[in-house]
């Protein structure tokens, strides 16, 4: 069984694919996605779909390392054949080395907040995105309203933008600067 470690952040990437999302969050974004282009803003796409694999994966890479988890303690996953639990020679656990082997992970997956196991990102309801424009925004809302953003930030975690987004039904979490989702979780 292969050790934990970085080589699993490639495996069960992450969708950037719009269409891994479901309907009908789908055509909100894809709406809002196009008005924000329409409007001149640049958008990069960072993640779509998270597969459950690789919840699992980021999820008790972050209890291992950050939480102090027992790798020991990793339930088995039918679909992953990883092994947490990293040992000396003489068989006992090395807990130095299964925990440096989890914050690899945890550093090359980039993670910044406790992942889940279930979110929206498996469910196909959240995408992350950068945002960003030079000078004003004139961005049309979802009513078709034109909206001016003067303020700043001039990125995704601009209240203005939040609010054209929200006319989407694309809900922006402000704790997470790239998450937006069904709900804003």
């Amino acid at each position: 069984m292969p050790l934990s470690g970085s080589s699993w952040v490639s495996k069960f990437p992450t969708s950037i694919d719009v269409n891994d999302l479901v309907p009908p969050f789908r055509d909100n974004v894809k709406l809002f996605l196009a008005a924000l282009n329409a409007a001149g803003a640049s958008v990069t796409i960072n993640a779509t779909y998270r597969p459950a694999e690789r919840a699992f994966l980021m999820a008790y890479a972050w209890s291992i390392a950050r939480e102090g988890l027992s790798p020991a303690r990793v339930p088995a996953n039918a679909a992953i054949d990883i092994d947490w639990v990293h040992r000396y020679k003489n068989g006992r656990i090395n807990y130095t080395a299964s925990r440096q082997a989890a914050e690899d992970m945890v550093q090359v997956y980039d993670i910044a907040f406790k992942p889940a196991l279930s979110s929206q990102h498996t469910r196909r309801l959240a995408i992350d995105i950068t945002v960003g424009w030079e000078g004003d925004l004139v961005i049309i809302n979802a009513q078709g309203q034109k909206i001016t953003i003067k303020s700043e930030p001039r990125s995704g975690e601009n209240p203005d933008l939040i609010a054209v987004g929200a006319s989407y039904k694309v809900i922006k979490l402000v704790s997470d600067p790239p998450h937006w989702s069904v709900d804003g979780h």
